[in-house]
């Protein structure tokens, strides 16, 4: 073949030249072995504060990463610069494995779930009594998206002092969930927060609620410093301002050895990337009666071998109502 006066062959047409100093393209990638251990603390906009050793550093995700993304917990390792002084900027090269995650869809027929939190040991959810009043099926969701991904729930009820909680703790006492009640003026006092750092000891919890129902108030009595301290770090790096529930951000846990990670407030929490058979692993009084099922048992279907597992006397009925209320949860919506 005859190109511009030369004879060209099979070299030739592979073999580019290496334009502007670059250098080619390899799939050998950096094992970065001297990276340095970071923890995701929040995440604006392509830039992650991230705390190494007892610095905050920024950094952004490395090209080698691909589309993988960091969130708020991610454990990630890091290299660059590391100083933590203002205008630098580090590279984070690997994201480790997690221990847990905190998903959610928008919609229960929207494909694309978001990772909300990374390696949390708990989701406290938090809704108020009266004021807004409660929405039990939202609490049932986050139930649900705690228990497929492997956190521990924790009810933190507000606003007593407008209505009883009674009526609602019913509603859970089979699930055998832990929970705190508290009041409006507990929550100015610090009382509530002195309450609720008891179940937050040596743990990472992330708190979840709808707006209104005193979620910020709280996390902002738990870590005062700190939020104060953090904040003021990120928004001199970004220049804005910007409200901080408005991304979850992880705070050390005030006075206690912990972690506390506020997210923005929810109005839904899709459940379309949960699968309902993983569900039955927070029921273990329940799972082992599951062995006689048909294959791809919804749980709630005439020949469900529970209904003979719980008439058998091996778990108690409740606990069956239970699971399937939370199961049926995709199937209506939140405001339910």
């Amino acid at each position: 073949m005859r190109r511009y006066g030369k004879h060209t062959d099979e070299d030739d047409i592979r073999s580019r030249p290496n334009r502007k100093g670059n250098r080619p393209r390899t799939h050998i990638r950096p094992k970065h072995e001297d990276a340095a251990e970071g923890l995701v603390l929040t995440v604006d906009r392509g830039r992650l504060t991230c705390l190494v050793e007892d610095r905050v550093v920024m950094a952004m995700k490395a090209r080698e990463l691909g589309r993988k993304a960091a969130v708020v917990g991610d454990r990630v390792a890091i290299v660059g610069d590391l100083s933590g002084d203002k205008d630098t900027l580090a590279r984070i090269v690997r994201i480790e494995e997690r221990a847990s995650v905190l998903r959610r869809t928008a919609d229960d027929d929207d494909p694309y779930e978001r990772v909300v939190v990374a390696n949390a040991d708990q989701l406290a959810v938090v809704t108020a009594l009266a004021d807004p009043e409660p929405r039990p099926r939202l609490i049932d969701r986050c139930l649900v998206a705690a228990y497929d991904g492997g956190l521990t729930p924790l009810l933190v009820l507000t606003k007593s002092d407008l209505a009883p909680p009674d009526k609602l703790l019913e509603l859970y006492g089979d699930l055998d969930i832990p929970y705190v009640v508290t009041s409006r003026a507990e929550l100015e006092d610090g009382g509530a927060a002195d309450r609720v750092r008891e179940h937050l000891q040596g743990r990472i919890t992330a708190f979840v609620g709808h707006s209104g129902v005193g979620k910020t108030t709280l996390v902002n009595a738990l870590v005062p410093e700190e939020r104060r301290r953090t904040t003021g770090h990120v928004n001199a790096v970004t220049g804005r301002g910007r409200h901080t529930t408005t991304s979850a951000l992880a705070l050390p846990l005030s006075g206690a050895d912990g972690w506390v990670i506020d997210t923005p407030g929810v109005r839904s929490f899709g459940l379309a990337h949960v699968d309902p058979s993983r569900v039955i692993h927070a029921f273990p009084d329940l799972e082992t009666g599951t062995q006689g099922c048909p294959r791809a048992c919804s749980h709630d279907e005439p020949d469900c071998a529970l209904d003979a597992w719980v008439a058998d006397g091996h778990a108690d009925p409740a606990r069956l109502y239970s699971l399937r209320r939370l199961l049926a949860t995709r199937e209506r919506t939140d405001g339910d």
